[in-house]
């Protein structure tokens, strides 16, 4: 999982539509080396190249249902939900489920994890379900939303969307939908950052600022 702010491979396929030109900062001071894999403008492409894969592989838009991983998937969830509105006129059911509880690592923690919102607005049985991540890594993440998932009911399938597939899997955690491979060193932090949009309550509530995923890696990465 990415780390955003606002809260965490294999090598990139030909032709990416949404693959934009890297840049590359250094702070001297943190001795820290920022680069720039994706930005609004990008993002916003490869989730409507998503949406329309989403569409293509099911039979019947009408069973769709999106289950965001937070914190993450929530802002991703929002905006694929909107393309899939536009290409089938159908809104699908957006849920947002925590895995916390659910993860392999809670006996080996030190210290209490931080329990985040679920918000499920139905049962998911016989849904095509579709789990919405910022970045996958190991795989861990999306094992625990599936263990969650099934506390909602028995879906007819489950469909994993991920912005971007960073690699080192741990687990045999196969990603339906990706926006962009990007190879990785395990040492180096893979950030996607969603800005507060601007409006009243009700529009920060539901809407999404602009999008970044810049890798992060020390001196020398």
């Amino acid at each position: 999982m990415a780390q955003i702010e606002a809260p965490p491979g294999t090598a990139e396929a030909a032709a990416n539509p949404a693959a934009s030109a890297p840049t590359s900062d250094f702070n001297p001071d943190t001795q820290i080396r920022e680069r720039t894999v994706l930005d609004d403008q990008a993002i916003r492409r490869a989730l409507m190249r998503i949406a329309h894969e989403i569409v293509e592989s099911t039979d019947d838009p009408s069973r769709l249902y999106l289950v965001a991983i937070p914190n993450g998937g929530v802002p991703l969830g929002r905006i694929l939900a909107d393309k899939l509105e536009s290409l089938c006129g159908l809104r699908a059911p957006l849920g947002i489920l925590d895995t916390t509880l659910y993860r392999d690592d809670l006996t080996t923690r030190a210290s209490r994890p931080k329990l985040r919102r679920t918000e499920m607005p139905s049962s998911v049985d016989g849904r095509v379900v579709v789990l919405v991540e910022d970045v996958v890594n190991t795989g861990r993440t999306i094992r625990a939303a599936m263990d969650a998932l099934m506390d909602f009911g028995r879906p007819s399938h489950v469909r994993v969307v991920a912005l971007v597939d960073r690699g080192h899997r741990e687990l045999p955690i196969k990603i339906d939908f990706v926006g962009k491979n990007i190879p990785t060193q395990p040492n180096e932090k893979v950030i996607f950052r969603a800005d507060e949009p601007e409006g009243d309550e009700a529009e920060k509530a539901t809407g999404v600022g602009a999008l970044h995923l810049i890798v992060r890696g020390g001196n020398g990465s």
